[in-house]
């Protein structure tokens, strides 16, 4: 197996996590996955972050470079194959056409609000990344109001 590129969008734009548990990852672009939006799906205040198909919408990413090691180490760290299934995205990175790796939420669980532990931790990630905040609050509090009206 050769190395692939992982498409982070949840704690995987956490680099103290990424070094932690996947230390030879390395950061090496960053993308929006269109088409798909950020949704918090799971139980009361424990949702977890995932992608859903939209027409029109964008998802900021962090590319990583993983090994097959850190892969593995990926998987259980994220909670393959109980909680997320992996899937592959086609994007651009400066211009070339590639496939990259994505963990998508098993099931139809309920839209809810994640912990504030994790919240904080994808906050985190967003910042360190340069990415625009509002994305992750707007998508929390699609969330919060889908799973008040649910």
């Amino acid at each position: 197996m050769s190395n692939r590129v992982f498409a982070a969008y949840s704690v995987g734009l956490n680099r103290a996590e990424m070094a932690k548990h996947c230390p030879t990852a390395k950061p090496i672009g960053t993308i929006e996955l269109k088409n798909f939006n950020l949704a918090f799906r799971g139980g009361n205040a424990c949702a977890v972050a995932t992608i859903e198909k939209a027409k029109g919408g964008g998802v900021p990413t962090l590319l990583w470079e993983i090994t097959p090691q850190d892969e593995v180490a990926l998987d259980r760290w994220i909670g393959v194959p109980d909680l997320y299934r992996k899937d592959t995205v086609k994007v651009r990175l400066n211009g070339a056409a590639m496939e990259v790796l994505v963990y998508i939420l098993i099931g139809n669980k309920p839209p809810n609000k994640p912990s504030a532990f994790y919240y904080s931790t994808l906050l985190e990630g967003y910042k360190a990344a340069g990415f625009d905040t509002e994305i992750l609050k707007a998508a929390v509090q699609a969330n919060s109001a889908d799973a008040a009206t649910s």
